[in-house]
């Protein structure tokens, strides 16, 4: 019932994997009102003790919506012990890459439109890959440069069992000049159907949805697994596995953005962020930049450099905003 009670499909997932090992390892037979405290705490920590931190903040935070919502119907049971708290989350390992290096790798000529195409469109949009993998042609909106896309973790619209993407809250991606020269000529005359597709038709016996296939070609859309594999290609300078990431374009975009003096509203709008302290992970200073500002403390120095200064301390009060009212939200859990 209370999986039932979820309506995100992902956070059903998440949450039934937390509930669901707590529940086995302190015994599913067991009445809620005789397990303790340290009982739920011991079995997180042997659960999940030696995960990644978003691995163990996300089993407790199932469990303690989970023991809240038995707690509000009345049922009598334990609580997640304080010292089996919620963990900071570090920051984000992803690099940010030069705006020189993303243009060299788009400009060179071994590789293929459709990468070039992909890269320039994930670098100006700052989208996630995902989102703008399962873009279609219809979607475009060439004149406006933009699109709708199905963002990570989106709302539904209606309550159902097999909804299609017209059922979600879609969100607005925005694009420049780059992209908008490329993609007429990747889809060279093309109406519908995926805007990224392999070069080939699906092998029989493979089920793919309509919407993934190109009507006029056969071609499937572009999977996650193979835009990477094809950037890992293009960027290993060690063996395969030790070149980019497509969300490396994401990062590059809203740090470049902040580096030229976006503000933090601006780019929380840019990047479809909800909470700040998420868009500041995304935020890395090149040195240059670092140096830069620093400049601005030489003795008798006249130099202005104003913008990014301004957008570093956005998001520095919107991070310590933010981080007063996630305490807040951990208090009515």
């Amino acid at each position: 019932m209370f999986l039932d009670s979820l309506g995100n499909p992902n956070t059903v997932r998440n949450y039934g994997i937390g509930v669901g090992k707590t529940a086995e390892r302190i015994g599913e037979g067991r009445p809620l009102a005789s397990v303790a405290d340290d009982e739920i705490g011991e079995a997180l920590e042997l659960l999940w003790g030696r995960s990644a931190v978003n691995t163990w903040n996300s089993r407790r935070a199932g469990v303690l919506s989970w023991l809240g919502w038995c707690r509000e119907r009345g049922y009598e049971g334990p609580a997640v012990p304080a010292w089996a708290k919620r963990l900071a989350v570090p920051d984000s390992e992803t690099p940010a890459r030069s705006k020189m290096a993303i243009d060299r790798l788009v400009a060179r000529r071994e590789v293929h439109l459709r990468e070039k195409t992909l890269w320039r469109m994930l670098y100006e949009t700052s989208g996630r890959a995902e989102e703008i993998l399962g873009v279609n042609i219809e979607d475009l909106d060439f004149a406006g440069r933009r699109c709708p896309v199905k963002a990570k973790g989106a709302r539904t619209k209606v309550r159902r069992r097999g909804q299609v993407r017209e059922d979600y809250v879609l969100e607005t991606v925005y694009w420049d000049a780059g992209t908008a020269r490329l993609l007429p000529r990747l889809l060279k005359g093309r109406t519908r159907g995926p805007v990224f597709v392999t070069h080939r038709r699906p092998g029989p016996g493979k089920v793919v949805s309509p919407r993934d296939v190109c009507p006029d070609t056969g071609f499937a859309r572009l999977s996650y697994g193979q835009a990477r594999a094809l950037l890992d290609e293009h960027t290993a300078v060690r063996g395969p596995g030790t070149g980019w990431d497509l969300h490396e374009y994401r990062h590059s975009s809203l740090t470049h953005l902040g580096e030229q003096g976006a503000s933090l509203l601006m780019l929380m709008a840019k990047s479809r962020h909800k909470k700040p302290e998420n868009v500041r992970r995304y935020f890395k200073p090149s040195p240059e930049a670092n140096a830069e500002l620093t400049s601005l403390l030489a003795p008798g120095g006249s130099r202005r450099w104003t913008a990014p200064a301004e957008a570093e301390r956005g998001l520095s009060r919107g991070a310590s905003h933010a981080g007063k009212q996630s305490l807040g939200v951990l208090g009515v859990r």
